[in-house]
């Protein structure tokens, strides 16, 4: 287990490495290309299954306790350690880390995105891959940061050299916005640190802010939030994300949504809640607030990106609802109770599941119509991708509906259970504000309901007052598609339909670092 979740984080990063080297002899195939392209789905394959297999030795009784744990001194005058550990929080988000890697790398490798050397695409994406596990599996705040910066940089250039149009200023608005973030997050992560003698994240948790003076708290709490809200992103802070959704491939679109966005909630939860708990408590109104406006502001935003004649592109609705469903993300943490902490983290896995598979779909409509916008794949495409496609229809539809919170499907219960934390928050929050708050992310799933099934309609069925056209045959969903979204759909109705999968793990969890370590 210790073996295996170290495997996990380093090896990525030692494949990037080899990624640059020319293949070996006889393992070339039918180009160098093809070669290059042929490593990253084995790599991040091979690290799937190691998650797979750290997740079936994982300790299920014991899910509050960090296993596979190593802890080693590396910068003795800062106390700095290098220390690893997953527990039923950090688990889930491991494995569906490592599943979009894979899905991504066997989607590129039939649907590689115009651009330089896929040597340098599939290094960067296994870069991209260390950064993120790492995040999940580091306990000291150091390190912590090192991952959180980690992908940046690939992610940075997918964008750029990889991308669409608006490529550059898109990638520079995203490194921009994150980097200024991270700064000010640092600031707060070296006052912790400085102030409590240590960069341990579990002791820290366990001390539960004993030894932070409630000053320090709410400063940090001010810093490192500021940098995590930034990569959530949360409303106002949001505008870098549609720029980076439109331009980025689609790969980088899934990823970004998937994987990159959980990096800022994870932060709040295994950071802010267990180790400046008064500072939060300062500012969980606010985060509450603030989330709100979230959820209705993107749900307004991609209601007006659907409408008829707005020239909405669908890669930048989607980027819109994203805003929208990680405020409801947020105002489970704000809540500070178990149920709204357990709802964030399980709307954390439902999001990566059902935006990366839409981001999937859109990226493939995009290739065959040659463009995302709204008003071209519904008044241009006769009978749409009924009539057209109809198993890339189906699979739109679902998805569509899954992220609308479906009951029976995943987005269905993060929402809810993040609503029901606010509902009652956490003693000592304002009940009445919260309730504010529950009512705004409720009208927000109405609105979430009324643009998702207006795309539908639009982009399924098409504009019903559209020019009329006789159905044009356009290709329906290939195998390799197939391949990359079946395991998403899959385990959108598998979360759906037995969320105790999820909560079973970051229940006892969520307790004991509600409770200090004391649970």
């Amino acid at each position: 287990m210790q073996f295996l979740l170290a495997f996990i984080v380093v090896a990525p990063l030692l494949a990037a490495a080899a990624a640059l080297l020319p293949p070996p002899p006889g393992l070339k195939g039918r180009s160098p290309e093809q070669a290059v392209l042929r490593h990253g789905v084995t790599v991040t394959g091979v690290i799937l299954a190691a998650a797979i297999a750290l997740t079936l030795g994982f300790d299920h009784d014991a899910p509050s306790r960090f296993q596979a744990t190593t802890d080693i001194s590396w910068i003795q005058a800062l106390n700095v350690r290098i220390h690893l550990g997953i527990d039923g929080i950090s688990l889930p988000l491991l494995l569906m880390t490592a599943l979009l890697f894979f899905l991504c790398a066997l989607y590129s490798y039939f649907k590689l995105p115009a651009g330089p050397s896929p040597k340098a695409f599939v290094a960067l994406l296994l870069v991209l891959e260390s950064g993120t596990l790492a995040t999940f599996a580091v306990l000291d705040l150091l390190l912590f940061f090192l991952a959180f910066e980690m992908v940046l940089i690939p992610m940075y250039f997918l964008i750029a050299r990889w991308g669409g149009a608006q490529r550059q200023a898109a990638a520079w608005k995203f490194i921009l916005y994150t980097l200024l973030g991270s700064v000010v997050m640092l600031l707060g992560l070296l006052l912790i640190g400085l102030k409590s003698g240590t960069f341990d994240m579990v002791a820290l948790a366990s001390d539960n802010g004993r030894g932070l003076s409630r000053t320090t708290q709410l400063l940090a709490v001010l810093a490192i939030g500021i940098g995590l809200a930034v990569k959530t992103p949360m409303w106002p802070l949001h505008s870098w994300l549609p720029d980076a959704h439109t331009a980025a491939p689609t790969v980088g679109s899934v990823l970004l949504a998937g994987v990159l966005l959980k990096m800022g909630t994870y932060g709040f939860v295994r950071i802010l809640l267990p180790v400046t708990p008064d500072g939060m408590a300062t500012f969980a109104p606010y985060l509450g607030a603030l989330a709100a406006i979230g959820i209705v502001y993107g749900s307004l935003a991609c209601l007006s990106l659907a409408r008829k004649g707005n020239k909405g592109d669908l890669k930048r609705l989607i980027a819109y609802s994203s805003v929208g469903h990680m405020g409801f993300v947020l105002l489970g943490i704000a809540s500070m109770t178990p149920t709204g902490v357990n709802g964030a983290l399980f709307a954390n896995i439902a999001h990566g599941l059902i935006t990366g598979l839409l981001f999937f779909l859109v990226g493939a409509l995009k290739d065959r119509y040659g463009t995302a916008d709204l008003d071209t794949l519904a008044g241009a495409t006769g009978a749409a991708l009924y009539g057209r496609a109809p198993r890339l229809g189906a699979f739109l539809a679902f998805a569509a509906v899954a992220s609308l919170g479906l009951p029976g499907l995943a987005g269905f219960w993060g929402e809810m259970l993040a609503l029901f934390g606010a509902f009652d928050p956490a003693e000592g929050l304002s009940r009445p504000a919260f309730l504010t708050y529950m009512a705004m992310g409720a009208f927000g799933t109405l609105l979430t309901a009324a643009y998702l099934l207006v795309v539908v309609r639009r982009v399924c069925m098409g504009d019903p007052k559209a020019p009329g056209a006789a159905p044009v045959a356009l290709a329906d969903i290939q195998r390799y598609e197939f391949a990359a979204w079946t395991p998403l759909v899959a385990l959108t109705v598998l979360a759906g339909l037995w969320p105790a999968v999820l909560l079973g793990l970051t229940d006892p969890a969520v307790q004991k670092l509600l409770a200090g370590g004391n649970a």
